[in-house]
């Protein structure tokens, strides 16, 4: 077998869902993230949420008495086409490519079919996008030169619209992070902050913390201080998943990003409900979706390309509680 890949790959239509779009926002990856992913909802790409009447019992009596309709909250997310392209040398991308396959006990490795190399490039490629997608959703900028620009982030919007409005997100004071204790103290500020709505969301397993590492490693450590055998064990086995009075810490894991953007705050955490954000992915509205993968004989490269549409927002800013360092 030569070191060279070269048989062209090219998805559309139902295919370009089902083989490589579907299974990158969706499953337990996609659920990790601590918000709602949205995939080829309808065009212009709404964002829902119910807040469900209370007071619906009545005495009974003959006749029709029926209740006001649930309110209903809409946000409209905007969508912008972008394109990922990748590049590889065709030895290096072979190495790439052969190392997912290889150590996988079912395959033949005598006699690889192209069915066993179109998923591992497919997986390849996949994986670069669902990173990009990730980071642009918590770091973007439209209005930057360059680097994340292709849709604006949360992080973007959330420091636009933080103030002391109704309409405004609230912000409580960020504490710094090289103190011990600092992160379990900052949680309980912004719990305290948060209004009784979204507290009392709690019940429904829905709030969330979404952190960068340097407050999720301060809580941990406070989480591992102390001599008890629970806290010895957490010590040489880890915790598994952070929680703060029953809420998941999610770690955005975006403070490589932060660092290179430079623009952005680079501590954060946001007490929110997971409906509340929301990242959207689209390849059926779009004239022109697709994912190709060919080798180009004449700079002797493999090269990737995809083109869809994504976006992100927040949909209440009364169901968010910030707090991040100054820039």
């Amino acid at each position: 077998m030569g070191k060279i890949i070269e048989n062209p790959k090219n998805y559309t239509g139902n295919e370009l869902e089902t083989v490589f779009f579907r299974p990158l926002v969706s499953g337990p990856d996609a659920l990790e993230l601590g918000i709602r992913v949205m995939y080829n909802m309808p065009v212009p790409t709404t964002l829902n949420f119910w807040k469900r009447g209370t007071d619906l019992l009545q005495r009974y009596a003959a006749g029709w008495k029926g209740s006001e309709a649930a309110d209903k909250y809409q946000k409209v997310i905007q969508l912008y086409k972008v394109k990922a392209e990748m590049g590889y040398a065709a030895e290096d991308y072979f190495a790439m490519v052969y190392e997912r396959i290889v150590g996988r006990p079912e395959v033949n490795l005598g006699d690889l079919s192209g069915t066993e190399l179109e998923e591992a490039e497919t997986t390849l490629f996949r994986e670069a996008i669902a990173e990009a997608i990730r980071a642009t959703m918590w770091v973007g900028d439209t209005e930057r030169a360059s680097g994340f620009n292709t849709f604006d982030g949360f992080l973007k919007r959330l420091v636009a619209d933080t103030g002391t409005g109704e309409e405004d997100v609230k912000r409580v004071a960020m504490l710094p992070m090289g103190t011990a204790g600092n992160a379990e103290k900052l949680f309980r500020a912004i719990y305290a902050a948060a209004p009784a709505q979204l507290r009392a969301m709690k019940a429904d397993g829905r709030l969330v913390l979404l952190v960068t590492r340097d407050v999720a490693e301060n809580y941990e450590e406070s989480l591992l201080s102390g001599s008890l055998d629970s806290v010895r064990a957490a010590r040489i086995n880890g915790i598994d998943r952070l929680s703060f009075r029953g809420i998941p810490v999610v770690d955005i894991q975006a403070e490589g990003y932060l660092e290179t953007v430079g623009d952005l705050p680079a501590s954060w955490a946001i007490l929110t409900d997971s409906r509340n954000l929301a990242v959207a992915v689209n390849t059926a509205d779009f004239p022109g979706s697709e994912v190709s993968m060919w080798y180009n004989p004449d700079q002797m490269e493999n090269r990737q390309r995809a083109t869809f549409m994504a976006g992100g927002d927040y949909l209440l800013p009364e169901l968010i509680v910030t707090a991040y360092s100054e820039i």
